[in-house]
């Protein structure tokens, strides 16, 4: 897998990304971290550890990925969480899974042998709501829009010309994908407890953004 990157943003996960890379070090990719420049605790806390640090520039979870996604230079890349929800163990599978005539691989929660231990009754109720509105609008074949566990290929992540900076990037892979005709497969994946701290997204906010940011893309169709 020495073709692969894994863009990983972390913002303020001094106590969880150090356990994160340990685990990593059996695979044979490369780690690409992106961390804003005043978080000094998390650079830190990963001094020793062989990865490539961004500092981020910009604000938000988006613009952490986009800045990551611009510094990659293997033929695949991968979006990775920095507090130990998203098991490494997929990835060879989702390797496979490219090399045969695929462009991304969307891992999902909401299959069978998928599941979660990190997932609120309100993030499960929203993501099912937002999967539904894509696949009706969008005929979207995607059973988890909002998990971003995602793999592809890096000339194609250059393609779409991402460019939302918060939590609607989430929704901008999938649905500018389908609009470029990019072959797109879904694959089960176990989503486990994240390792401490909290989730970032704000259910009630990013969740008014998502909305908005899927009527643009009815309006503009790209």
């Amino acid at each position: 897998m020495n073709d692969l990157t894994l863009v990983i943003p972390a913002k303020y996960e001094a106590s969880t990304l150090p356990v994160v890379l340990k685990e990593l070090e059996k695979y044979n990719v490369r780690k690409t971290i992106v961390i804003p420049e005043y978080d000094k605790q998390t650079q830190e806390a990963i001094k020793g550890f062989d990865c490539k640090i961004v500092k981020q520039k910009g604000e938000g979870f988006g613009s952490a990925l986009i800045e990551g996604i611009d510094a990659v230079k293997t033929k695949y890349l991968c979006i990775f969480n920095a507090d130990g929800s998203f098991d490494p163990k997929y990835l060879n599978e989702m390797i496979s899974l490219l090399e045969n005539q695929n462009d991304f691989v969307f891992n999902t929660r909401y299959e069978d042998n998928g599941g979660s231990d990190d997932d609120t009754l309100l993030t499960y109720i929203g993501n099912k709501f937002f999967t539904t509105l894509c696949k009706i609008l969008f005929n979207l074949n995607i059973s988890d829009v909002l998990f971003t566990y995602v793999m592809g290929k890096t000339e194609a992540f250059n393609h779409l010309k991402l460019k939302n900076k918060d939590f609607t990037f989430c929704i901008e892979l999938p649905v500018k994908a389908k609009f470029h005709k990019f072959r797109s497969i879904a694959l089960p994946s176990y989503e486990r407890s994240r390792i401490s701290g909290k989730k970032k997204v704000n259910e009630f906010k990013d969740g008014f953004l998502i909305l908005i940011s899927i009527f643009k893309f009815i309006i503009t169709k790209k």
